[in-house]
């Protein structure tokens, strides 16, 4: 900065000096030329001499300045370098002491949720042994009133229905647990086969992993022939319950199509926004889907052993969208060839909805078993009813029969003993004392006296 300030001053001082020297030069040339031109010329020169000596002056100036400063940038880099290092190291120290500090109050949170964990764990064993112990006492109480009041015949039968009972059940169980594991080993044993699958089959892989998600093995079924007699195999179809009497399933085919290079085409076409393009690649997918749709219909579709529809899958949801938006060609599908396009979420929800059906159906199958069982148990308590009513019938009697021989034989006792005087006290004490040996003897003449009379 101070070197183009001298540089200004030097030029401003040498342009004053020329205007001087033009003056000078112009006010001797019409006296003196010659002079005018030597003094000009030595004015010149002094003017060169001066301006050396003050460009020499600058130079020294500037160096000494440059020199200054960079003593002053180096002083002042080292100190900001220095500045900078310790700023870091006490950065560093702090992060470190707010590492530990965060550090111990973790550990100490941990140790504070590990203690009350603990004590809740011991609070609920606590309260889960009290419960046990009053479940068993309560238990405990109606099994030994249960067993004074039934008869031995009455329990019997009970144990006899409540095992008939248990053993339906538990062999119920153990066949849903059976399932259960097949279901799980066969679901295994196709995620072990899907891994080595190639990409050409990606639709029927994730029909199968939506099958799979949503319904049982027993519910589903994978290259199936679904028309007797046919060779062809439809990728999966689902089971649905025919005809008791016949005891087979209507099939329902589920097919998964997937025109990859005419959906690839299209999508390009949009892209290049091209009207006429777009119209002819939007024909050619019409026409591939009616041409899936009529292939699926002469291949898997005959009543009464399908259904008189079937499922066409498209594993893309933009493809799907493509086909469902175009007007009147889901009902074409339909109407002409019996299929209905689905998507992935459709075909989850239409799914979804076949498995509620499913879940129905088992509950009406096994309600009727319940009521079967339920209706045997009535029975047994209708005879169990009636057997305490016999008997509550029969304690009854015994009960007016020791009521009416009680009141009869007291009345014939004191009839007898009408006219008889009372003894004395002491008389009579020692009367039944010497009496208390034919005591019985007495007794049994009474009751023959009762029969006789």
């Amino acid at each position: 900065m101070l070197i183009p300030v001298l540089l200004s001053i030097v030029i401003i001082f040498e342009g004053i000096l020329l205007v001087m020297a033009f003056r000078h030069m112009k006010a001797l040339t019409a006296n003196k030329q010659p002079e005018a031109t030597s003094l000009l010329a030595g004015e010149m020169a002094r003017m060169e001499r001066v301006l050396k000596e003050e460009f020499q002056i600058n130079r020294q100036e500037t160096a000494k300045s440059a020199r200054d400063t960079r003593e002053e940038l180096i002083s002042f880099l080292r100190t900001f370098r220095d500045t900078i290092s310790q700023t870091m190291t006490d950065i560093a120290g702090l992060q470190k002491n707010q590492l530990e500090s965060f550090s111990g109050r973790i550990d100490t949170m941990s140790k504070a949720i590990n203690e009350n964990l603990e004590k809740i764990r011991q609070v609920l064993e606590v309260r889960i042994k009290e419960l046990q112990e009053d479940n068993s006492r309560k238990l405990e109480q109606m099994r030994a009133t249960v067993d004074e009041k039934l008869q031995s015949t009455l329990e019997k039968r009970l144990s006899e229905s409540f095992q008939v009972v248990s053993g339906r059940l538990e062999e119920v169980h153990k066949g849903l647990g059976e399932m259960r594991t097949l279901a799980a080993n066969v679901g295994d044993l196709k995620r072990v086969l899907g891994e080595v699958k190639p990409r050409g089959i990606l639709g029927e892989l994730q029909l199968g992993a939506l099958l799979e998600q949503m319904l049982s093995p027993e519910q589903y079924a994978r290259n199936v022939i679904v028309i007797p007699g046919s060779r062809n195999v439809v990728e999966y179809a689902i089971k649905l319950p025919g005809k008791e009497e016949e005891g087979k399933p209507v099939w329902l085919p589920v097919d998964s199509k997937f025109p990859l290079k005419v959906y690839e085409e299209l999508l390009d076409a949009y892209q290049g926004a091209d009207p006429v393009l777009i119209e002819e690649k939007s024909k050619v997918l019409e026409a591939t889907i009616l041409s899936c749709a009529k292939d699926i219909h002469d291949k898997y579709i005959q009543l009464p052993h399908t259904t008189n529809f079937a499922i066409m899958f498209l594993p893309v949801e933009g493809l799907f969208a493509e086909v469902v938006r175009r007007p009147g060609f889901i009902e074409t599908l339909q109407r002409q060839y019996k299929i209905v396009i689905t998507g992935p979420t459709t075909l989850a929800a239409l799914l979804n909805s076949l498995q509620l059906g499913f879940r129905t159906l088992a509950i009406e199958k096994r309600s009727s078993e319940v009521f079967s069982l339920l209706g045997a148990v009535k029975s047994e308590f209708e005879k169990f009813g009636e057997v305490l009513k016999r008997a509550q019938e029969k304690i009854r009697k015994a009960g007016d029969d020791i009521d009416e021989l009680v009141g009869r034989r007291t009345r014939q006792i004191q009839r007898k003993l009408k006219d008889v005087h009372e003894l004395p006290a002491p008389e009579s004490k020692l009367l039944l004392g010497e009496a208390g040996d034919n005591e019985d003897n007495g007794d049994n003449g009474d009751d023959e006296t009762e029969e006789s009379s």
